[in-house]
């Protein structure tokens, strides 16, 4: 059995963000002041999260916010960064968000409206669809896990491995403060709402206790944080999943009063 942490990360605002412009893949914009603020912030709440593996989206705006992040964590300051076109952002086209990468959100909002969708579940012309982000998510997973299954295989252990108790204390290290294993990816905000919709629908987690239901499929804040525990068994065959249990989503405690 194998059980880690996951941590997932919104990256940091960028001017287009600001300005309601939809960045998808096409445009590939440095944060901003803010989200440069927002990601000192970020590390310094994850501080003392002890980190063993971070995976990064292939995007400027992704690479800064988890270089800050790690560059504040008092224990793994000096980890690889593992970059990963496969977390790059949504393709959402015209030229590649559907409507165009570069235009307004508000003008995918009122697509989606008129087709009778919300935003996260619609997709514009010749945009990517949910179920083909979720083939990169999976993609994704499935390569991570493996990889971390690789780089710890001295902390497996054989039987059981329950899900530690989560204190809900409403600190970062919640339930994760004992587990050997802890992985930290930043990515971007459609994608994550996607990945979350994935954990929970396809993978059955279930939801934090006294969480807001709806609240699992929104758009994460920027530096927004989502967090899991999951643990695998480790068979000749491969790994299977065991048991996943959300932590906290869409945390945002270290920003609010951005």
């Amino acid at each position: 059995m194998l059980a880690f942490g996951l941590t997932i990360v919104r990256h940091g605002e960028t001017q287009c963000n600001k300005d309601g412009i939809l960045q998808g893949q096409k445009i590939d914009s440095p944060l901003s002041d803010i989200g440069i603020r927002q990601s000192e912030a970020a590390g310094q709440y994850l501080g003392d999260v002890k980190f063993t593996n971070v995976f990064v989206s292939d995007m400027k705006r992704a690479k800064q916010t988890a270089e800050i992040i790690v560059r504040n964590n008092r224990t793994c300051h000096d980890i690889e960064l593992v970059m990963d076109p496969s977390l790059k952002e949504r393709v959402f086209f015209f030229q590649s968000f559907g409507i165009a990468e570069g235009g307004q959100v508000k003008e995918m909002k009122n697509m989606a409206k008129a087709a009778g969708q919300s935003l996260p579940e619609y997709t514009p012309p010749e945009g990517e669809t949910m179920d083909q982000v979720k083939v990169r998510i999976k993609d994704f997973l499935k390569a991570m896990f493996q990889r971390i299954a690789n780089d710890h295989q001295e902390k497996v252990q054989d039987g059981e491995t329950p899900i530690p108790k989560i204190d809900g204390a409403g600190l970062p290290n919640d339930g994760v403060l004992n587990v050997p294993i802890h992985a930290l990816v930043v990515g971007h905000g459609a994608y994550m709402s996607i990945a979350m919709q994935y954990f929970f629908e396809d993978l059955k987690c279930p939801s934090p206790h006294g969480s807001d239901p709806a609240q699992r499929f929104s758009i994460c804040p920027n530096t927004g944080m989502c967090q899991f525990i999951i643990v695998f068994n480790c068979r000749d065959a491969g790994l299977t999943l065991s048991d996943i249990k959300c932590v906290f989503i869409n945390r945002r405690d270290h920003i609010m009063s951005e």
